[in-house]
Formats: structure tokens, sequence, C-alpha cells
């Protein structure tokens, strides 16, 4: 029970901080231009739910939801598509993302998913989220392979070795 209260406080922790992020100097990229960025697009009704990575609800509103690989774009990354002019905010991440420069955007009806099929766009990043934040998220989901290669990843650009470089891998998920 003490470990399910850990993880729930985690959870709703993360949810305050990427819901209520401000923009400091220090992760503030005065939008700074991605070109050709691969994006797809999700929806609840794919069998992941209606729930993002952190346990809040995924957000179709003003801005809305998006899942990457948190070592190329981390947990609260904040982006405008330049096309669209929509913005977005990491707060998932899918399996399929995992070591690509890919961003599937969350779109609220399966009908509008299909509309937005693949598409190379350029994004213009608001604030970079935090590999710390990331870190504190993935950290205990370290028995999957694809988030052990995440926090490998960001645990590699820190400089540290972690729990998830050590552990033997599963050959597949």
């Amino acid at each position: 029970m003490p470990k399910r209260l850990n993880l729930t406080v985690a959870a709703a922790s993360a949810c305050l901080i990427v819901g209520c992020a401000t923009q400091s100097n220090s992760n503030l990229s005065s939008a700074r231009r991605v070109p050709n960025v691969r994006t797809t697009a999700y929806t609840h009704s794919e069998g992941s739910g209606c729930h993002n990575a952190v346990g809040c609800r995924l957000s179709g509103a003003k801005v809305m939801s998006a899942a990457s690989d948190w070592s190329r774009y981390p947990l609260g990354t904040r982006f405008r598509i330049s096309s669209t002019n929509e913005e977005y905010i990491i707060d998932d991440y899918g399996w399929a993302l995992v070591g690509t420069d890919t961003i599937d955007l969350y779109k609220p009806s399966r009908l509008e998913m299909k509309r937005w099929g693949v598409r190379h766009v350029d994004i213009d990043i608001v604030q970079w989220g935090s590999e710390e934040q990331s870190l504190k998220v993935l950290a205990p989901r370290c028995k999957h392979r694809r988030v052990q290669q995440m926090v490998t990843a960001l645990e590699k650009k820190r400089g540290k070795t972690t729990v998830a470089q050590t552990s033997p891998t599963r050959s597949s998920l």
C-alpha cells in the first residue's frame, strides 16, 4: 500500500509540475525552430486509455497532449506546430517512439487522428521540458526494456550510470 501511495503522490506531483510549468530563462528557448519533425497521431480509444504517463487525463484543449521519446523531447516540453499554431505539451510516451524523433499528437477522436495521419512539420519549441522530471517518472518503470532505453539515454546525457544501464534487458517487449 505505501508503494502505491508513493506512486500516486509522484504522479500527482508530476501532473502539477507539467500542468503548472512556468517559463524560466534557463529552460526557455525563445521559440527555437525544429524543422521537418515526423508526427503521428493517437487517441484514447486505441487501447492506451484516457490518461497520460503521469496519470492525468489526456488534453485535447488549448494546450494538447503529445507523446515522445523523453530522451529526445523530455516531459513538459511545450511546442507549437508552425503551420497550424496548435500548442502541445509532452506528457506521455509510447513504446514505438523510443529511439525515434517522432512526436505522437493526441487527438480527441479517431476521425481527427486518421485525418492527421503522418505529417512532417516544423515545430517551435516554446519551453524545453525537464530531463530530471522525466527520470523521476520513468525510474520506477525500468523493468520495461523501452523505458530502460529512455532512462539510459537520459542518464548518458547527464554522465551517470543507473540501475537501467546495469540491469539485464529482456529481449523485447
